[in-house]
């Protein structure tokens, strides 16, 4: 644990005054991509399908319609076949004619999509238009086996599975990417000072004015109004580097696995900690004392036991050990911060009970997030 905490610290030290290029640090207003949905019916399946699932044979049979045939729910056994969602993510520019993968995941009861097939499904926008087509074999990279007595046993997740290049688009978003004088960088980590060095940065390739910084996110940039030189200044705008300003000096603490990262930024102002634990361990045992009760019959004597006495026997051992005690000079770094709570032995709980008291006193120098 004391170990994951120093890691990180370093991590953070060794990326303070690393240049990063703006093509790993900001992305450009409306180049993104969008998310598709549909619904389908995989078929194929050997015995793993949703069975008499209603939802399943309803969607056969509007299928089945479709093509021409004329069938009853009756008639119709989903065991081979499964109701599934189907999820992409159409990338931006993409044309006509390219293809996405896809994901398909089950809706009813559908033990597996282990060698299934994905019939044609329709995927949608946000906007309710359809966007592309996915059909096709899917790879699943888990499996199911259950027995004839109940037990069974599943190995990752067998209801989820892939089609690469499963879809084919059949329309494209419109990208404002050639709309405008300007475009807008956005910053992934919002900051005020990176926000600034980015547009001085710029402003030094491309000449002044060219680059203004609108907030501590959003850095917009004159660009050219013909495409093919829009499209190459974006490729020199990406590769400049920046030194990004060191982020704000946080405490970061996982309430349920007990990580600490402590950011290199933080600093403790004077402050003397006492740190000593006490253990108490009780222990439980019992006395037995088997009673009995002694009748005489002529010359026999007869033995009847009785109901046993018990007697509770507790032990209790308490260990104490001796308070440590460390002082934290004015403007202590992170690298003193740590060595001194890993001198007197600190568990996970015990470090964030530290740091917790140190804020409460004002001397740590950070924000304390829990999440």
């Amino acid at each position: 644990m004391r170990a994951l905490v120093m890691i990180a610290a370093l991590v953070f030290s060794a990326g303070a005054a690393q240049a990063d290029r703006l093509k790993d640090m900001t992305t450009i207003s409306g180049v993104r991509s969008n998310p598709l949905v549909g619904y389908g019916i995989v078929v194929g399946l050997s015995g793993t399908g949703d069975g008499n699932s209603g939802l399943t044979l309803q969607s056969m049979q509007s299928m089945l319609s479709r093509m021409g045939l004329a069938v009853e729910v009756g008639d119709i056994n989903a065991k081979n076949a499964a109701a599934v969602m189907v999820t992409a993510e159409l990338g931006p520019f993409l044309k006509e004619g390219q293809e996405i993968d896809v994901t398909v995941a089950t809706v009813g009861q559908a033990k597996s999509l282990q060698g299934g097939t994905l019939l044609m499904t329709p995927l949608m926008g946000a906007d309710g238009e359809i966007y592309a087509i996915a059909q096709g074999n899917l790879i699943v990279g888990g499996l199911g086996v259950q027995g004839a007595d109940g037990s069974s046993v599943t190995v990752n997740i067998p209801t989820v599975g892939r089609i690469p290049n499963g879809a084919s688009v059949e329309r494209m978003v419109d990208s404002p990417f050639q709309d405008g004088d300007y475009l807008m960088m956005n910053l992934n980590r919002g900051d005020f000072s990176t926000a600034a060095a980015t547009a001085e940065a710029i402003n030094e390739v491309f000449g002044p004015d060219v680059a203004v910084a609108l907030d501590g996110t959003t850095i917009r940039v004159r660009a050219p109004a013909d495409p093919d030189q829009r499209v190459s200044f974006v490729g020199l705008l990406e590769n400049i580097e920046v030194t990004p300003d060191p982020p704000a000096a946080k405490v970061v603490v996982n309430s349920r696995t007990g990580t600490v990262v402590i950011g290199g930024e933080v600093l403790v102002t004077p402050a003397a900690v006492t740190h000593g634990g006490l253990t108490v361990t009780v222990n439980e045992d019992y006395d037995v004392q088997q009673q009995a009760t002694v009748a005489m019959n002529g010359d026999t004597t007869v033995i009847q036991p009785d109901e046993p006495i018990v007697t509770p026997d507790s032990q209790l051992y308490i260990n104490e050990d001796p308070a440590k005690a460390f002082l934290f000079d004015p403007g202590v770094s992170l690298a003193s911060l740590v060595d001194a709570i890993n001198a007197v032995g600190a568990s996970p709980g015990d470090l964030v009970a530290i740091l917790e008291a140190l804020r409460e006193a004002g001397a740590l120098r950070a924000e304390l997030v829990v999440i």
